[in-house]
Parts: C-alpha cells; structure tokens; sequence
C-alpha cells in the first residue's frame, strides 16, 4: 500500500466534492489514450512541478528514472501523468515529508491538490497565492447545507 496524492489543474476539475470523486474515479481507469510516465503530456504548470519533485522524490519508472537511484530507496516514487494532473505514489514512511513538498510545490505552480489517502479526501486550490481547502468528505455546515438547498453555488 502507498501514499497516494495527486495535484491537478484547477480548472480541470469539478467544484464540488461529489462530481470531483467522479472526475477522480474516471481519470485513475487510466483510460487517457497515450501512457502515463510522459510529462510532455502535462500542462506547463504540471510539467515544471514535476521536474521539482523529482529531484526530491526520483520516478521509479519512465523516462525520467535517474541513472543512479539514492541508497535510500524509500524516496523514490511512481508517478502517472496525465494532460490535467499528476498522480504520485509513495511509501508511507515518507508521508509527511511528501504531503508537505506536494503541498508546498502545488501552491508554488498554482496547481489544486488531492490527498487520496486521506479519510477525510481533502481537496485543496489555489485561493490569493495559498491552498485553501475546496472540499472534502465532512458533512456540510448549516450554512453550507442552506446553500446547497437554496442553490447559492449554483
């Protein structure tokens, strides 16, 4: 089992957490009509947030493998690309330092972020040059839920 995120274009992707987990079932059928280990397949924001990753956490696979892997093999990670966003694997003993420089990479190129192994299926966005959380599992609050009934998002 890995620790799994995924940062995406902002624009690409629904508004609300029900049609996000949709949009997220359908991208991760890999059913996108090339391979996944490409960046060139990636926008321009993917593209320059994933040669920064990898520096820190090397592919396991695809093109960009270094030729030499550190000794710490627990660094290195799996990475599917696709045209709106870039899912990346890895070990869990490395959680909380990938959370944060996925995090902190998101928001420097100004790219949404999806903590898929998280309970609570946080999705964050860029909001005035920081994350903000979009939406994630927890139940609405009253006035989120008059919202909703009212249509205010609509």
């Amino acid at each position: 089992m890995s620790y799994d995120l995924m940062v995406f274009e902002p624009d690409a992707v629904p508004a609300t957490h029900p049609e996000f987990l949709e949009w997220y079932s359908r991208e991760t059928k890999w059913s996108e009509n090339h391979g996944y280990n490409d960046p060139g397949l990636a926008s321009e924001h993917l593209r320059a947030w994933f040669e920064e990753i990898i520096r820190i956490f090397p592919p396991m696979n695809g093109p960009s493998v270094p030729s030499e892997l550190r000794e710490e093999e627990a660094s290195s990670s799996d990475y599917a690309i696709g045209s709106a966003f870039i899912y990346a694997s890895f070990a869990w003993s490395k959680a909380e330092a990938a959370y944060m420089t996925v995090a902190r990479l998101a928001e420097k190129y100004k790219l949404g972020l999806f903590n898929a192994s998280s309970t609570g299926e946080e999705v964050w966005v860029p909001e005035d040059g920081r994350m903000a959380l979009a939406h994630d599992k927890s139940p609405p609050s009253l006035v989120g839920r008059i919202k909703e009934f009212l249509n205010f998002d609509k």
